[in-house]
């Protein structure tokens, strides 16, 4: 792991990471969340600790900011959000069923479940994704380091490569305020074009 041991070195090392991302990839997430939207089928985000305040944080961007003044709005739900229903899952099943029992319930094909980790191999992330591909679900990633295991379970993947756990979480929310922008600007114009 890199030891970054001032303000100008983290800079440094973030733009040099954010440069080896791979665009086209957050590219097929703009596509897929986009094809979601347009077929009203909802979009399940969840992840554990930092990832977990960015699944909450990209379900108000999608949720809300996405608003463009028609009566669709995007179908989103962050996971990580019913405390009560994860800490009953925890404590009465094991705490690798958080979001895969969430999952269970309500998943259809076609929906997607977005699963955010920086290190692709949290247990109960990973067995969301597998509930979710045994629905018919469409798995989507934010992960870093390799990929993890995570990176195998997911349909579309984007990968930040590095090993500091805080620029992954950083260009995490970076690649998540890129979709939702993309997104909101596509569904600003699709709606300037219909009135």
């Amino acid at each position: 792991m890199i030891d970054l041991i001032d303000a100008s070195s983290y800079f440094s090392y973030l733009s040099g990471v954010l440069e080896k991302i791979h665009r086209d990839g957050v590219e097929d997430i703009v596509s897929v969340l986009l094809r979601a939207y347009d077929a009203e089928r909802i979009v399940y985000l969840f992840g554990n600790g930092g990832s977990a305040a960015l699944a909450s944080h990209f379900a108000c961007d999608l949720g809300k900011g996405t608003l463009n003044g028609s009566a669709k709005r995007f179908r989103v739900m962050a996971l990580t959000d019913n405390v009560p229903l994860i800490t009953a899952w925890a404590n009465d099943s094991e705490y690798e069923d958080i979001f895969a029992q969430q999952l269970a319930s309500f998943i259809q094909e076609d929906d997607v479940a977005f699963a955010i980790s920086g290190s692709g191999n949290s247990p109960n992330v990973l067995r969301a994704l597998e509930v979710a591909k045994q629905a018919g679900g469409i798995t989507v990633g934010l992960t870093g380091f390799s990929g993890g295991k995570m990176k195998d379970l997911c349909d579309f993947c984007v990968i930040v490569p590095s090993d500091n756990m805080q620029i992954i979480e950083d260009l995490h929310l970076c690649i998540a305020h890129a979709v939702f922008s993309s997104i909101r600007r596509k569904l600003c114009r699709a709606s300037e074009a219909v009135a």
